[in-house]
């Protein structure tokens, strides 16, 4: 676990963001931690969070020409991202999409500037997949080509049902299907990490067996 990593895992358990207990996933699973952006809902909270994405997508190397988020976690990240990247010396165009369609104006579902190069996704997590494959249709529509999908936490969970889990993670799939990186800022392995150390977790160690029962039975290898 990289510095940048360790520092960001703090940062999301401090600002309770990452939280412990029982929560219902959208898989319809019972999983003893949730991440919830939503709750990065003032400007020091989002200002960091967005520093840690601009960190992350930057050393890795990755070639980009602009940003794209979907509608509507998308919205407020991609548009505090570019304002980080800025920051670093990386003044990148970024653009965003509506879900429904406007009729006035400049009308159109997308805002921002026009789609072009090489574009990087960025949302919170991936789920299902859903909403990186709607991304990469749009960008692909425009004409432009998808570079990679920028993300805070990979779960790291198998897709599909319980009863027809797959082999690959969500974020596996998307890289296998679309033949794109996918950039977690850290991953739950991150965590688990994290919680081991005793000094950096302080009383949070003790949420570890459900992380391990839960990752035993819908982690990916």
């Amino acid at each position: 676990m990289s510095t940048l990593q360790q520092d960001f895992i703090r940062f999301v358990v401090q600002a309770n963001v990452l939280g412990f207990g029982q929560f219902i996933t959208k898989a319809g699973r019972a999983s003893p931690y949730f991440f919830n952006s939503g709750l990065f809902n003032d400007g020091i909270l989002l200002g960091k969070l967005a520093d840690f994405y601009a960190r992350t997508l930057i050393s890795s190397g990755t070639a980009f020409d602009m940003l794209y988020g979907p509608a509507y976690k998308g919205i407020p990240l991609v548009s505090a991202v570019a304002i980080a990247l800025a920051n670093h010396g990386h003044n990148t165009p970024f653009a965003f999409n509506r879900k429904e369609a406007k009729e006035h104006g400049e009308g159109g579902t997308l805002v921002g500037a026009p789609l072009d190069g090489r574009v990087i996704i960025v949302d919170d997590v991936i789920s299902a997949g859903t909403s990186v494959n709607e991304s990469v249709q749009i960008i692909r529509s425009a004409g432009a080509e998808p570079a990679g999908v920028l993300i805070a936490l990979d779960r790291m969970e198998r897709a599909g049902k319980d009863d027809a889990l797959s082999e690959l993670s969500a974020v596996q799939e998307v890289q296998r299907v679309h033949g794109i990186p996918v950039m977690p800022v850290a991953t739950v392995q991150d965590l688990v990490e994290f919680l081991s150390d005793q000094k950096m977790s302080e009383n949070f160690s003790r949420h570890l067996d459900a992380i391990h029962a839960y990752r035993a039975r819908y982690g990916s290898h």
